[in-house]
């Protein structure tokens, strides 16, 4: 009966204490420091005394005091990332890599939202740093100036991931945005296409997708072409968007033969409006993503799209967090090379709409 179970008070727990260092040292008969050294890895220890020192660990359930451990080493053994989203995979395989690689060192990844907001964002750096993370990692470098000073003031080691620039000043392990939807739109453009709409993520305070709407005009200019006002839209990432956004496109007197995606959330979103319209994909509508998560080939049809390096990233970005402060060289300040992936939703213009 749930009458009968009784709350523990603090007098149980006095009663009940939990296992020290000392516990642990008496039950394997060997001295606090010989199970210091086991719990932290560090010095030679004898097999046959790490495992009655692991033996005595488990059998007491002894964890060890984080605050007492961060006191003594001046690190806290936790490194934070602030990320605009989980809502959607953008992240999703960066973040699992940069978890895996943190933890063979015993350190835990503390991750934060911003949801595209740069309040939100600071307001989650200042609570990140106020629990003692040892680095921090921040998506593109939209932000104010005065979150570096606070970053710079605080001396808390950070990277800036998902965008890359030769001549940042802080350190940064991405790719070149603009040039990624440069070379897409030539590929585009390849096919045949010169009536070409973009729907874009939001490009106020994210540079990630401010650049791609960049290397789109800036491939389009080589070939004597401009991306019309009417022909860019500009909405937050999901299907939804993407759906209502390509149908918007497609409504105008000359709707485009192919359509450029921020992402490829936007991209399935727009396969899914297009359908709804009677377009066939790519017959009719030409429709290409960026990212290359899983949905991009789950779809039908398969979407041509931007591999980015989302794991190499992930992976570059914890080796950095986990480096000495006084180490420099290319891992702090790194571009990863993308590629594109064709699939099925990008084909050639259709010569009557390129007539119309």
């Amino acid at each position: 009966m749930l009458d009968s179970v009784r709350p523990m008070k603090n007098d149980d727990a006095r009663r009940n204490p939990p296992p020290t260092l000392e516990d642990v040292a008496r039950r394997a008969g060997v001295s606090t420091a010989t199970v210091s050294r086991c719990l932290n890895g560090t010095g030679t220890v004898r097999d046959e005394t790490r495992e009655r020192v692991e033996s005595a660990v488990a059998e007491l359930g002894y964890t060890p005091h984080f605050g007492a451990r961060a006191l003594a080493s001046n690190r806290t053994g936790t490194i934070g990332i602030v990320i605009p989203t989980m809502e959607n995979a953008i992240f999703a395989h960066g973040l699992q890599a940069m978890e895996e690689t943190l933890s063979k060192q015993d350190v835990t990844l503390l991750v934060a939202t911003s949801g595209y907001s740069p309040e939100r964002e600071m307001e989650k750096i200042r609570a990140l740093v106020a629990r003692g993370v040892d680095g921090l990692a921040l998506i593109g470098f939209g932000r104010q100036p005065e979150v570096y000073d606070f970053l710079a003031s605080r001396a808390v080691r950070f990277v800036v991931l998902w965008s890359y620039r030769a001549d940042s000043e802080w350190p940064c392990i991405g790719f070149d945005n603009r040039r990624a939807a440069m070379d897409m739109a030539d590929r585009v453009m390849a096919e045949g296409h010169r009536k070409i709409a973009m729907i874009a993520g939001m490009t106020v305070g994210n540079d990630r997708a401010t650049a791609r709407v960049a290397g789109v005009r800036a491939a389009m200019a080589k070939q004597g072409l401009d991306l019309a006002p009417e022909q860019l839209i500009e909405c937050q990432y999901s299907l939804a968007k993407g759906e209502a956004a390509v149908s918007r496109l497609l409504s105008v007197p000359k709707p485009p033969t192919a359509v450029i995606c921020g992402n490829d959330v936007l991209a399935v979103g727009a396969l899914r409006g297009a359908r709804l319209a009677g377009m066939s994909v790519p017959q009719d509508l030409s429709i290409v993503g960026f990212d290359d998560i899983e949905l991009a080939s789950a779809v039908d049809p398969a979407l041509t799209t931007v591999h980015v390096p989302h794991r190499r990233m992930g992976r570059a970005a914890a080796r950095f967090l986990l480096s000495p402060s006084d180490e420099t060289g290319e891992a702090g300040n790194f571009c990863f090379e993308t590629e594109i992936v064709m699939r099925s939703s990008l084909g050639v213009a259709n010569s009557d709409l390129r007539r119309g």
